[in-house]
C-alpha cells in the first residue's frame, strides 16, 4: 500500500523498562499495540513480541508522551476528521488506560457539524502540562460551495486549508483544561467557545494544511511555527509566533512552496531557534501520491533574538548529484524516551519525482 498520509506512520516508544512499543494501523481503528518482551532490544521473531489490549475503541494521530512516575500518555483523535481529541495515561507500560471523564475538543458538539482540528502538542519541562496549538475548519464531506465559501479569497476554498490558531493548557494529573488566559474550560470544548475563549491567532481567513510545529521558549510557555497562506492560495509563508509581554506576536520568516509542508522547530541551549523549512521556487503542483502534501527542499533558517528576526543559515537538501530530481518532506528531530531532542539529529523522507513514488526515510547526523 503506498500512501503519504501520516495516519499510517508507526508510533514507536520505549517504557520505563526499556521494552520497545510498537503501534499502528491507527486510522478509524483501534490501532495494533505490540511490546517487545525483551528489554533494550527488539528481538528475533515473532514471538519475541506481545499484543497489548487496545488504548481506546478508535485512535488517530497517536502522539506518546513520557509523564513523571513511570507513566505514559498518548493524545488522540477519536475518530474521523470532526471527532473530538483526547488522551489516556497508563501506569503498567500499557497494559491498562485511564483518562479525562470528557474529551477535551469536540468542535461540531452542537450547531457546526463536521467543524474540525488539526492539533500540535507538546509537553511542559516537568511533563505536567499538556500543551495543545490548533487550527480548525468546517470539514464539509458534501463539498458545499457556501460552506466552503471564503470571504477573503471570494470564492469557495476546500477543507485543504485551516484556519486560525487556539491554545489549550492540560493537567495531566488532575485533567483540569485552561484557555491561555489560566481560565478553567468546561469540556469538551467546541467552536463557539473556542473562538470566544481560546483563540490566539485570528488569520482572516489565511488558511493552513499542517497544524503548527511547536517548541518551549525559555520560560517553559509554546511558541509555533505555523505555514499560512498569502493573498493568493498558491503563495504562503512561514510564521514564528510567540507570547512576549502578555501579546502574541507573529513574525514572518520566509516562503513556503505548499500548505502541507511538515516542518520543525527547535531551540538549543543558547537560546537560539532553529527552523527547518521546507521550500521550492513555485507552488508545488506536481502530480504523485507524496506530492499532494507538499515537498521541495530542505532549509535552516535561524533567529538569535528570541523570533525576532530570521536568517538563513544553510540549506541542507540531500546532494543534488546524488539525489537529482527528489523532493523532501516532514523534517522532524530525533528525541529521547524522556521526550528530550538529541542535539545535531534530524529524520526526514524523500522520493524520486516520478509518477508512483517510494519515499525513503533520511537521517541527518551531525551529533
Amino acid at each position: 500500500k503506498q500512501t503519504s498520509d501520516h495516519h499510517d506512520c508507526p508510533v514507536l516508544w520505549v517504557d520505563k523498562d526499556q521494552h520497545l512499543h510498537f503501534l499502528y494501523r491507527c486510522h478509524n481503528e483501534p490501532g495494533i499495540h505490540l511490546v517487545c518482551k525483551q528489554p533494550n532490544g527488539m528481538g528475533g521473531s515473532e514471538s519475541d513480541w506481545e499484543k497489548l489490549p487496545d488504548i481506546a475503541p478508535m485512535l488517530s494521530y497517536p502522539t506518546m508522551f513520557e509523564l513523571p512516575g513511570g507513566r505514559n500518555l498518548v493524545y488522540y483523535r477519536t475518530g474521523g476528521h470532526s471527532s473530538s481529541w483526547s488522551y489516556r495515561i497508563t501506569h503498567d507500560s500499557g497494559r491498562t488506560w485511564t483518562g479525562p471523564e470528557d474529551d477535551v475538543t469536540n468542535l461540531d458538539l452542537y450547531n457546526h457539524p463536521e467543524w474540525s482540528s488539526y492539533q500540535g502538542k507538546i509537553m511542559s519541562p516537568d511533563r505536567r502540562t499538556l500543551y495543545t496549538v490548533f487550527t480548525d475548519y468546517d470539514d464539509v464531506k458534501s463539498n458545499d460551495p457556501k460552506r466552503l465559501y471564503n470571504p477573503k479569497y471570494g470564492k469557495p476554498v476546500s477543507n485543504e486549508w485551516k484556519y486560525n490558531l487556539s491554545l489549550l493548557k492540560v493537567d495531566v494529573d488532575t485533567h483540569e483544561v485552561r484557555n491561555d488566559a489560566g481560565e478553567v474550560m468546561k469540556t469538551p470544548l467546541d467552536i463557539e467557545t473556542v473562538r470566544e475563549k481560546c483563540r490566539i491567532w485570528d488569520t482572516e481567513w489565511r488558511g493552513a494544511g499542517v497544524p503548527p510545529a511547536l517548541c518551549l521558549d525559555g520560560n517553559g510557555y509554546p511558541g509555533a511555527l505555523h505555514v499560512l497562506s498569502e493573498d493568493d492560495l498558491r503563495t504562503h509563508s512561514y510564521y514564528y509566533v510567540r507570547k512576549v509581554d502578555g501579546e502574541w506576536l507573529k513574525t514572518r520568516i520566509t516562503y513556503s512552496n505548499h500548505q502541507w509542508n511538515s516542518t520543525c522547530l527547535l531551540r538549543d541551549k543558547t537560546g537560539r531557534l532553529h527552523a527547518y523549512l521546507i521550500t521550492g521556487d513555485s507552488y508545488q503542483d506536481k502530480e504523485g501520491i507524496n506530492y499532494t502534501h507538499g515537498g521541495g527542499r530542505i532549509e535552516h533558517w535561524l533567529s538569535k533574538d528570541q523570533g525576532n528576526t530570521w536568517k538563513l543559515h544553510r540549506d541542507i537538501t540531500p546532494d543534488a548529484a546524488k539525489y537529482p530530481g527528489w523532493a523532501f518532506n516532514n523534517v522532524q528531530p530525533v528525541v529521547r524516551t524522556d521526550g528530550s531532542v538529541v542535539d545535531g539529529m534530524l529524520v526526514f523522507y524523500g522520493w524520486l519525482d516520478r509518477a508512483m513514488p517510494d519515499g525513503v526515510a533520511f537521517l541527518l547526523d551531525e551529533s
